[in-house]
């Protein structure tokens, strides 16, 4: 039999690859799941840490399956366990860089393993463990050295923590050097935690943590206490529980079908009928493996979303509507704090699992006899080296506690039990962990610590993230629920940008500026107030990008402001979609929002925010689509809020704010560095519609410090790229950003280093009533490419973003196409990637279809390909554009903003162009007509919209050596 990946067996007639992709860590959710209801604990969170990377995952009373995930950065469809993965293992690589202790994310894989494996690795999490005492050589197996028969070489660990000690150069001693290594690891793992507890609006202070891999003992009580856990559950075969998992796990099939239908009476005929012929198929597999009818156990399950909406909740089938409605909203109003009165519910699926249960978990057998006196170890912990005892777990007798700090060996791990928690061995043999007292505040200085910036860093980081995750699920729009069109950030009490998600580049370094607006214009702002803008003039980038701020309060005001900006598919303006290709007028482009407030003493301000909507010029086809993204951030700022205020419960407000500027100076130091070894430079770059873009960048070596000036930019144009100033300087950041190796945090210290002069007027300084909807997606680009031309760092990628609208009165749609990216010096371009200043993704065909199908206005993707050739040939020759076909079936309006498409993205170095983008319309009676980079037209039924994106500039000249990764 072999383990699948959704978390069953099955013969080798019906296993396939995707079946195999995760049937590992499957195979220890299985075992997480049995073991843990075996031992009296039905809400768990599994933590599976091994050498190279830790895999999370939460349990409640069943199996949680995906149908559509990401692996190795491939989307998958296909029925999987739940499982996040992240790249925090025992071998995971320690650096200290840029001032701060890194951990991960590369590995040191099995060879050369760590620096203890003895031979020659680098500096690991397991080094730190071995150095710190916490595993001990002489209970692990001799494999190690070039002979293979070694110990642990515990010599090298101490020499090599000792040499990076002395490179950190601030008096630490190796040991608290390795200290502070774990405790940066121990809070990307935590981290990743909560992203999948957000997601699924779980709370995990109310579950056991059940750790295992062979490295998830060792940390399993600082991550439950990082988490407000109180419990920790450790099998006797954890080491092992993956493989122990595929001897736990059912014979099972499962069997799923699209539905499509509302939820009502009427249609639960039909729903029935489908169910009755998924159990059929399901039954036939088990039936052809050999299992017996009789001992199958069968689950009926619905899958079923609200009306407009794409988020999925799994109910278990019942033939009562209301009993289905019931069960829908409790589950939904658990992850996303609220509900949609009003809106019907679809069956978006029916599943089925049949499985052949494979018995209970066999509970080990617990040793007879009096417990064996623990040796007396020396372990690094709180400080200072102290004695504890070391157990051997074969030798410990049921009812048998350990205070911490302990050790526990035995065959295939090691558990750590920290100070402040107590182990037992139960009467089944596991070994339950549990908190003996309340978690203190940790008591730390104001002054940077470079372990703490870490920290911090990826706490601030950590609540962007859970910020972006709360959004994505509540969103109602495709935009920001599949293309992930927006972004989530925290700002200091002055409006500066602290941490960001890594969403769109061009609203981070924007956002500080709506930020200041709304500061500036509500002295009086109270706490639980909630704003809305999206003027471009005042830090937004175009009307569609609706900005949602939200103040952190403390007893005296406001201490930190949290904001999400999503792009809404609707806005208003001349043209559905809101990106008008011809808009001269703000007006034309939609409903300017500028400083409204949107919520106060806990309600909605509904009723104002329609009347904005709908009262404008030309106002928005959706306002209650509007309405419905506006919650989804409100509720991503309400996250933001939550995890601000915890941390600074943890830590002290005095701590959070100072290493708050610490981040920011941090990103500051990091900048002046890059900076001292640029060059000046200038360029003149043209846009297709004759507009120039003059900059010079001027480098101060010895000040560490520039100057961008934009002097001799052209005026602001009658048409729509002029671009806000706050796009430019977003742009600014992004590319000051990307020169960096490091993995810095994107804040407004990336800037202090650099002075920036845009003059008044001109085509990055627009004023109202100057229309802007293009500059932020077209002109963002083109400054992009001016910047990487002057420092003449690569060449340029498509050089647009190639944006699609299309639609009626009821139905809008917005897409950017992708084109190639510009290759630079060692490396060629990416084909169909986006670059610069977007990285949202396409949405998925099948989601495309359907929404413009049920909304009227059905479209079919005919095509999706790589443009082969399109890229320019050079040393190193630039990527590929796309060419994507749309057939229309209905009357529906086409428009496109672009650019690249007189002359083709620059090569640099000798490197060529790449092809400039083209399009056309193909008529449905067979005639083609031409169609403009910046164009609308109105399509009939059979008409195909055919886009072919730029390629990017290739790198070097042809004529020279291949060698060193030339093409």
């Amino acid at each position: 039999m072999f383990m699948r990946s959704h978390g069953g067996l099955t013969d080798a007639a019906h296993f396939g690859g995707k079946d195999a992709m995760l049937s590992g860590p499957a195979g220890g959710i299985v075992a997480m799941a049995a073991t843990a209801k075996a031992a009296g604990f039905e809400r768990v969170i599994g933590f599976d840490m091994g050498g190279t990377s830790t895999d999370i995952s939460h349990h409640s009373g069943r199996l949680e399956r995906v149908s559509d995930t990401e692996i190795g950065g491939i989307r998958v469809r296909a029925p999987m366990l739940a499982i996040h993965t992240i790249a925090a293992g025992g071998g995971s690589v320690l650096r200290f860089e840029s001032g701060r202790y890194r951990v991960g994310p590369d590995s040191a894989g099995a060879d050369p393993g760590p620096a203890a494996y003895g031979r020659g690795g680098p500096l690991t999490v397991t080094d730190a463990n071995v150095l710190l005492g916490r595993v001990q050589p002489g209970h692990f197996p001799r494999v190690f050295g070039e002979s293979g028969t070694e110990a642990l070489d515990v010599d090298a660990v101490r020499a090599a923590f000792a040499e990076l000690a002395a490179k950190i150069g601030d008096g630490r001693t190796p040991e608290q050097v390795a200290e502070g290594f774990l405790e940066v690891a121990v809070g990307n793992m935590a981290a990743a935690v909560k992203r999948i507890s957000v997601r699924r609006g779980h709370d995990v202070t109310e579950y056991a943590l059940v750790t295992f891999g062979g490295a998830g003992g060792q940390h399993a009580c600082r991550v439950a206490d990082a988490l407000g856990m109180r419990a920790v559950l450790i099998h006797p075969y954890a080491g092992v529980l993956s493989a122990y998992g595929m001897g736990l796990a059912d014979t099972t099939a499962l069997r799923e079908r699209s539905v499509e239908l509302p939820l009502t009476a009427a249609t639960m005929s039909t729903v029935e009928a489908v169910l009755g012929e998924l159990e059929a198929e399901a039954r036939g597999e088990l039936r052809d493996e050999g299992v017996s009818g009789d001992t199958v156990v069968v689950a009926r399950r619905l899958r079923l979303r609200y009306e407009g909406t794409d988020t999925i909740v799994t109910v278990d089938h019942d033939t009562d509507v209301a009993r289905i409605e019931a069960a829908f909203a409790e589950l939904y109003r658990r992850r996303f704090s609220f509900l949609m009165p009003g809106r019907g519910l679809l069956v978006e699926a029916a599943e089925v699992e049949a499985r052949a249960p494979s018995g209970e978990a066999p509970a080990p057998a617990a040793g007879g006899g009096e417990t064996v006196a623990a040796e007396q170890i020396a372990m690094f912990t709180g400080g200072e080296w102290r004695r504890v005892p070391l157990h051997v777990r074969d030798r410990l007798r049921p009812g048998h506690r350990v205070k911490g700090p302990a050790v526990i060996a035995e065959a295939n791990a090691t558990t750590v039990i920290e100070p402040g928690w107590s182990g037992e061995l139960t009467e089944t043999g596991d070994l339950l962990l549990t908190r003996v007292g309340g978690r203190e505040r940790v008591s730390v200085g104001t002054e940077a610590d470079p372990v703490l910036l870490e920290v911090f860093n990826n706490l601030f980081m950590s609540v962007a993230e859970q910020m972006g995750v709360r959004l994505q699920a509540t969103a109602n729009s495709v935009n920001i629920k599949e293309r992930l069109d927006f972004s989530c950030a925290l700002f200091d009490a002055e409006g500066n940008l602290i941490a960001n998600a890594p969403h769109i580049p061009v609203h981070l370094g924007s956002m500080g500026e709506s930020i200041k607006a709304v500061i500036a214009a509500n002295p009086d702002m109270r706490d639980g107030d909630v704003y809305v803008l999206n003027n471009p003039y005042r830090g937004g980038t175009h009307l569609p990008d609706i900005t949602v701020v939200s103040p952190v309060f403390g007893h005296s005001g406001p201490l930190f402001y949290v904001a999400s900006r999503g792009h809404h598919a609707e806005i208003g303006g001349t043209t559905p979609g809101s990106m008008p290709p011809d808009s001269a007028h703000i007006d034309e482009e939609g409903v300017l929002i500028d400083n409204l407030l949107l919520v106060r003493d806990g309600d909605l301000r509904e009723a104002e925010v329609v009347r904005v909507l709908t009262g404008a010029r030309y106002p928005s086809r959706g306002p209650d689509n509007n309405i419905a993204d506006l919650r989804a951030q409100i509720a991503a700022n309400a996250k933001g809020i939550e995890e601000l205020r915890a941390l600074v419960e943890h830590f002290g407000l005095d701590v959070v704010r100072a290493y708050m500027d610490h981040v920011r100076a941090n990103a500051e130091e990091a900048v002046r560095e890059v900076i001292s070894v640029l060059h000046d430079g200038s360029h003149t770059y043209e846009m297709d519609n004759g507009a120039v873009i003059e900059v010079a960048v001027t480098v101060d070596r010895e000040n560490r410090c520039a100057h961008v000036d934009f002097t001799g930019t052209s005026a602001a144009v009658p048409g729509n790229f002029n671009a806000p100033s706050s796009v430019a300087m977003a742009a600014v950041l992004y590319v000051f950003r990307t020169l960096i190796d490091a993995e810095i945090p994107l804040n407004a210290g990336c800037l202090a280093p650099i002075t920036v002069t845009i003059p008044p007027g001109c085509l990055l300084s627009p004023v109202f009533p100057s229309a802007v909807v293009a500059g932020n997606v077209e002109t963002s680009q083109a400054i992009t490419g001016a910047l990487y031309a002057a420092l003449g760092v690569m060449a340029e990628g498509s050089g647009t973003m190639n944006n699609v609208t299309f639609g009626d009165e009821n139905f809008s749609y917005y897409e950017t196409v992708a084109g190639g990216s510009g290759a630079g010096p060692g490396f060629a371009g990416t084909d169909v990637v986006q670059v610069h200043m977007t990285n949202s993704r396409l949405t998925d065909t099948e989601v495309l279809e359907w929404h413009s199908d049920r909304q009227g206005c059905p479209v079919l993707v005919e095509s999706f390909a790589i443009r082969h050739g399109s890229g320019g040939a050079g040393r190193w020759p630039g990527g590929s554009g796309a060419v994507r076909r749309l057939r229309f079936e209905a009357d529906a309006t086409v428009g496109l903003l672009s650019g690249r498409r007189l002359r083709g993205p620059y090569g640099m170095a000798g490197g060529q162009d790449g092809s400039p983008g083209r399009q056309w319309i193909e008529r449905a009676d067979g005639t083609r007509a031409e169609f403009g980079g910046c164009d609308r037209a109105t399509v009939g039924p059979g008409d195909v919209f055919v886009l072919e994106t730029p390629g990017g500039g290739g790198y070097g000249d042809l004529d020279l050596s291949t060698e060193d990764g030339g093409a």
